[in-house]
């Protein structure tokens, strides 16, 4: 596979993926960035923990849907992540989503 062809492999792939969050969306009260991950999540906990002066985040979610291109099953019942980078969560205000008309996804 040339690199021409993975970088449309990997767009085509980002858009099918795009449109599944777009139809999903709804769904979700939550979205959830984490320094690998994508999610959306109804439930949210996040703790902070400090061991030995050592900070990191504990992420635990419920009735998940992970932002994964290479990962075949994205609705996932629990999950937890453990990181050391900072964490966002945002409550979603549901609006509509569309592709943008100018956007590498419209036309």
């Amino acid at each position: 596979m040339s690199a021409e062809d993975l970088e449309k492999y990997e767009t085509e792939m980002e858009l099918q993926l795009y449109k599944e969050y777009r139809d999903i969306v709804g769904q979700f009260s939550y979205v959830v960035e984490t320094e690998r991950r994508f999610y959306l999540a109804n439930a949210v906990d996040v703790q902070v923990r400090n061991v030995d002066g050592e900070v990191y985040f504990e992420v635990r979610m419920s009735d998940a849907w992970v932002w994964d291109m290479y990962r075949p099953a994205r609705f996932v019942k629990n999950v937890r992540v453990i990181t050391f980078k900072d964490v966002n969560v945002e409550e979603l205000d549901k609006p509509e989503l569309r592709l943008p008309e100018d956007g590498p996804f419209g036309g």
